[in-house]
């Protein structure tokens, strides 16, 4: 069977799409991003990006143009969320003191008051723990307990490692509201 040649098959315009530009624009991100793993992870959410939009009903009038607009868009979010993640793990002062669980707890010897409200707040936290999604808290308990690094975990679960911090994020302004409510009741 032979096809006209007014319809065109779109999978080879995309393949050719893909294929014309991608050294280009791996080079492009390479430029602009240290780390390989990032640049080629960032390229591949481009062109996948891409092969998505190339599907959809509207079309791309210049290829070239969307595939670099795109590709600095993606480039500009993983430098914001890398950002986020050295203000997460490297901060330290009083963000180290506020999620350090042994520095706000008080102490073991603090007698029965100290007893009760210590009770109380790992009562709290249990609660609030149990509370969270299981991806949230399961990468919330890894990382603190386990001491495991976002890159560790990322290669363990195959996961990005932007969506494990933002998850561990979002587990952390949960619990702090949580507990930071427990602790308020307590009045220490």
């Amino acid at each position: 069977m032979t096809r006209c040649p007014d319809m065109a098959d779109p999978d080879i315009d995309l393949t050719a799409i893909v294929l014309r530009e991608r050294s280009r624009l791996g080079n492009f991100i390479r430029r602009r991003v240290r780390d390989q793993i990032d640049a080629e992870d960032i390229l591949q959410d481009v062109l996948f990006a891409f092969v998505e939009a190339f599907r959809l009903p509207t079309s791309i009038e210049h290829a070239s143009g969307w595939l670099f607009q795109v590709a600095r868009n993606r480039i500009i979010d993983r430098f914001r969320r890398k950002k986020e993640e050295r203000i997460l793990e490297g901060a330290g002062g009083d963000e180290e003191r506020d999620s350090r669980l042994d520095l706000v707890l008080p102490a073991v010897d603090a007698g029965p008051e100290g007893e009760y409200a210590r009770s109380a707040l790992l009562g709290a936290l249990q609660d609030a723990l149990d509370e969270l999604p299981d991806s949230q808290r399961a990468v919330s308990l890894a990382h603190e307990l386990e001491g495991k690094s976002f890159r560790d975990l990322s290669l363990e679960s195959g996961l990005n490692v932007n969506t494990l911090l933002a998850r561990k994020r979002y587990a952390v302004t949960f619990l702090r509201r949580r507990l930071r409510a427990a602790y308020d009741e307590l009045d220490i």
